[in-house]
């Protein structure tokens, strides 16, 4: 698009793939530059804070909280560089067009951006919602200024959650664990995670049966000849189901009124109802209509991407963002189900070119959003552009990872304008009586689709792994009432009550979603945070909380229970709407929220309670580090409590009698001798610390047990398992077990050879003694202070002294150890094609694709892995791309600290040869000054605290 005869426009965007794409669709006169994302923020530590500010008591929080919540924003250290480049640029053009995301977020930018380059020209606000040549001409020739009620309300939730942050951390700092964090909503999150592992915890399996009849028609027609139906009534009474038990003690519930086949009974009716007529009483059928999904917002795509693809929150949003970027979808962080006028014509007129006119309803549908406090009116998630391209059509141009999201965004845009899927239902009632003259009854059901309408296009996946799919039939033969059946087989099956299941990303995500906490642009980046904080680790798919997540989540909810209440968190979000809609000024709601005024803004319970301020302060003395990092579990068969303490080296087991003081601990550990307390094993999930589990880790059990006596010592071998592992112990020795080596698998024969290393190979010719011993980069042989590696664990029993000598005597640079197997093989990555391995590695296990590696973590075995895994894992790691060198260190401070060392001996020298007045006027010097030097670390931690 050409601009006015000699003038000249500065478009500024946040990333350059973006800034490529649109200066493709504008003409000469337009210059297109990356901002890099956000120009300024509150400073991260006390180094960021610039000299003058220092000094201030606000100067740690980034935010003058006593003078109108005015924020500190610097320019990021990585941005300087491209900031003086736009300084630069605006100081050319006549114009600045300022192009940042169309969301809250977006508007922020763009305010910084003026903020920072303080241009001389008019700056004017561009916005569009997907990289098109139409859009962008669009949105140059429509521009509009910025908009200061986003802006305060993104500006607002900055504050907000530098504020909980940092006055909420530091108590978890001193009463739970140096380094951790608390946030507004990834607390809130972490506390959704937890709670559902405590109803695991809590939950009791109950057993429960019931009869499956294969029942055959004598003359069928048309349909199959048999068919499946469950018993679920006895005598008028209905049989009991997992839905009738209580979840924490397996019973059934008071009430239920229905009858609870065991084994014996399920079996012994089986028995009877052989041989007897089976009849159709009652036959009812009822059409089936499904209407299409909403088109995708960002949390459903988050969700579906997690189902369908196995992507997770961040990797979806990565790969949405460079097809949003590179012109292929609209905007993808949004909440918004609206599809413009254009969108729907063109996927009206696409699905009648591929599917026909009969899959097009006689009117557009349009969907309404359900999403408690949808924020911007945008358009939903689709295919960019007034014609959209089909998968095939855009195959070749995008990776294997883009071109699955963008499928799946075009399917469910298109299915969203195709007709319903339509067909019947039919429920089937059958009774037969037994020889005990018991009434049985037995229920099936069917179902037909006669038009599959949008499920040609489109299925939606569900949480359920066991859930029957939308397009799935049941076909059941021609049956009415009254009509004989015969039972071709009876069989008693049994079930077991299962714990609600663990949340997933997706899973948690659309929780979020429902309780109205978090924004499309930050569900990714919460759940990337609980991960990275440790208060979450993931066994495929699942997010299992960390027991370190338990003492956060129980201190929160003892003594700030509001802090992470859903619906106060959700009102937050309300009140920052309010605020972007010009209804409500930051400033209030940021008063009320921290000091507690009652002004009628914010939350009334944190103003009543003196704000956030006094709540922090005010209740630390209460708080009893202890008893917040203690997890009650269970009282054992002897009356001993047992409970999970969150210790500086990770959790660990403690049992004693109530009242009794636990053992004094030995030298080097936490809490309570060996004899009540016992390490919980890495990839433990809370839920798995079952009675039994935890009597096999106390002494005495599976987790410390006898494997023999040493038959030269007379000494016990015992498998013991501490802090970095499995080891075998007597006497005085220890060994920690090989890689190849397993606790369950361990022979008395093998704890023997383990505790022969380090192992004598020999003498050397110059009399000194050689070893093989293992190590923690792996088995060797050492002679003085010569090492060189095995190429395999056991060498350390069978290397001779001369394979040795001839180790030890070739070079050290060319020491190579021969490369080893692969730990696993597991077929082509989905993603790439490229073939992927399981390796051993210096660190423990890693996946590769023979160019990127990514190690196993802590809950993944080798075994265990599944291919989807490990393409996820590889993705994530070719997307934070190669780990940034460190610099090298400066050899001027040592020189001068070896300087200072020098002088100080000199003055130690001299000060031994003056008189005793003067020996006392220097040791006295001295100690006024050491004070100051051990002062100055707390002042910087203390202005150092972690990012909200």
């Amino acid at each position: 698009m050409p601009s006015n005869a000699g003038t000249t426009r500065l478009v500024i965007v946040e990333s350059p793939a973006k800034a490529k794409t649109i200066s493709g669709y504008l003409g000469p006169g337009y210059v297109v530059e990356a901002s890099f994302g956000h120009v300024r923020d509150l400073p991260r530590n006390a180094a960021d804070v610039p000299a003058k500010y220092k000094g201030e008591p606000w100067a740690r929080l980034g935010v003058d909280v006593d003078n109108g919540f005015h924020a500190l924003y610097v320019v990021s250290a990585d941005r300087k560089q491209q900031i003086s480049k736009l300084v630069k640029l605006a100081k050319e053009v006549d114009e600045i067009f300022l192009a940042t995301d169309e969301d809250r977020e977006g508007e922020a930018i763009a305010w910084h951006l003026v903020e920072t380059l303080k241009p001389k020209v008019p700056v004017k606000r561009m916005v569009f919602h997907e990289i098109t040549k139409p859009a962008i001409q669009a949105a140059v020739a429509n521009p509009r200024e910025i908009d200061r009620d986003l802006v305060d309300a993104q500006e607002a939730r900055r504050i907000l959650d530098r504020l909980y942050g940092y006055e909420v951390s530091p108590v978890l700092w001193k009463k739970v664990m140096p380094k951790l964090s608390a946030g507004r909503v990834q607390s809130v999150a972490t506390r959704i995670v937890v709670e559902r592992e405590r109803q695991r915890m809590a939950f009791r399996t109950a057993e429960y049966w019931d009869i499956l009849a294969t029942l055959a028609v004598a003359n069928a027609g048309e349909g199959p000849r048999t068919f499946n139906a469950t018993l679920i009534a006895l005598n008028g009474d209905r049989i009991a189901t997992g839905k009738d038990f209580e979840p924490t003690t397996g019973r059934v519930r008071a009430g239920a009124g229905v009858v609870h086949l065991d084994e014996g009974g399920a079996r012994g009716l089986a028995a009877r109802l052989e041989g007897r007529p089976f009849a159709v009483t009652r036959v009812e059928e009822k059409p089936y209509r499904r209407r299409p999904y909403a088109p995708f917002i960002t949390s459903t795509l988050q969700q579906e991407a997690a189902r369908k693809l196995r992507f997770s929150s961040q990797q979806t949003m990565r790969t949405a963002q460079r097809l949003y970027e590179n012109g292929y979808i609209t905007y993808m962080r949004t909440d918004s189900v609206n599809l413009s006028e254009t969108a729907i014509t063109a996927a009206r007129r696409q699905i009648v070119e591929l599917y026909g006119e009969r899959s097009v309803p006689p009117e557009p549908r349009r969907y309404t959003g359900k999403v408690k406090n949808a924020q911007e009116a945008h358009e939903a998630i689709r295919p960019a552009g007034d014609n959209f391209r089909t998968p095939g059509d855009v195959a070749k141009e995008l990776s294997a990872e883009e071109f699955k999201l963008y499928e799946l965004i075009w399917r469910r845009t298109i299915a969203s304008q195709m007709t319903d899927a339509v067909g019947s239902s039919v429920s089937v009632r059958i009774r037969a009586v037994s020889s005990s003259s018991e009434e049985a009854d037995f229920g099936a059901t069917g179902k037909t689709i006669t038009d599959p309408g949008f499920l040609r296009a489109y299925v939606e996946s569900s949480d359920d792994e066991n859930a029957e799919a939308e397009d799935a039939e049941r076909r059941l033969p021609t049956l009415v009432k009254d009509q004989p059946l015969t039972a071709d087989e009876l069989a008693a099956q049994g079930h077991h009550t299962q714990p609600p299941s663990r949340y997933t990303e997706a899973s948690l995500v659309k929780a979020l979603e429902e309780l109205g906490i978090g924004r499309p642009s930050t569900y990714a980046s919460i759940m990337q945070t609980i991960q990275d904080r440790g208060y979450v680790t993931k066994r495929g798919q699942a997010m299992i909380p960390t027991f370190l997540a338990f003492a956060v989540i129980g201190l929160m909810e003892r003594h700030y229970p509001r802090l992470i209440d859903y619906d106060f968190t959700a009102s937050m979000e309300n009140e920052l709407d309010e605020i972007a809609g010009g209804e409500h000024a930051s400033v209030d709601f940021l008063t009320s929220f921290y000091f507690g005024s009652t002004n009628g803004a914010g939350d009334q319970t944190i103003a009543r309670s003196g704000g956030l301020k006094k709540l922090v302060t005010e209740n630390l003395s209460e708080i009893d580090a202890r008893s917040v990092n203690s997890i009650p579990l269970f009282t054992d068969e002897e009356g001993r409590e047992v409970v999970v303490r969150v210790g500086r080296y990770g959790p660990y087991l403690q049992r004693a009698v109530p009242g009794e003081q636990p053992a004094a601990p030995a030298e080097g550990e936490e809490g309570g001798g060996q004899g009540d307390r016992a390490p919980i094993p890495e990839g433990l999930a809370p839920d798995e610390l079952t009675p039994e589990k935890v009597h096999e880790l106390f002494l005495g059990g599976g987790g410390e047990r006898k494997l023999g006596d040493d038959p030269a010592t007379g000494e016990p071998i015992v498998l013991k398992s501490g802090r970095f592992g499995p080891y075998v112990a007597s006497g005085e020795r220890k060994s920690s077990l090989l890689r190849s080596q397993t606790p369950d698998s361990l022979t008395f024969d093998e704890a023997l050879k383990l505790l022969s290393l380090p192992r004598l190979v020999g003498v050397a010719p110059d009399g000194v003694e050689v070893f093989a011993n293992n190590g923690r980069y792996g088995p060797y042989v050492k002679r003085g202070d010569e090492f060189r590696s095995l190429d395999s664990e056991d060498k350390m029993f069978t290397v001779t002294l001369d394979e040795a000598l001839a180790l030890l005597a070739a070079p050290k640079t060319r020491q190579r150890r021969a490369a080893a197997p692969p730990l696993r093989e597991m077929g082509n990555d989905p993603l790439t094609e490229k073939p992927l391995v399981i390796k051993d590695g210096r660190f423990g296990p890693y996946v590769t694709d023979g160019e990127t590696n990514a190690s196993l973590r802590r809950a993944q075995t080798p075994e265990a892995l599944t291919l989807e895994e490990a393409s996820e894992m590889l993705a994530e790691k070719r997307a934070k791309g190669p780990a940034p060198k460190k610099a090298a260190k400066k050899a001027a401070p040592a020189k001068k600290t070896a300087a200072k060392k020098t002088a100080a001996a000199t003055r130690s020298t001299a000060a031994k040869k003056t008189t005793t007045a003067k020996a006392t006027t220097a040791k006295a010097t001295t100690a006024k000054k050491a004070p100051a030097k051990k002062a100055a670390p707390k002042k910087a931690a203390a202005a150092s605290p972690p990012e909200e």
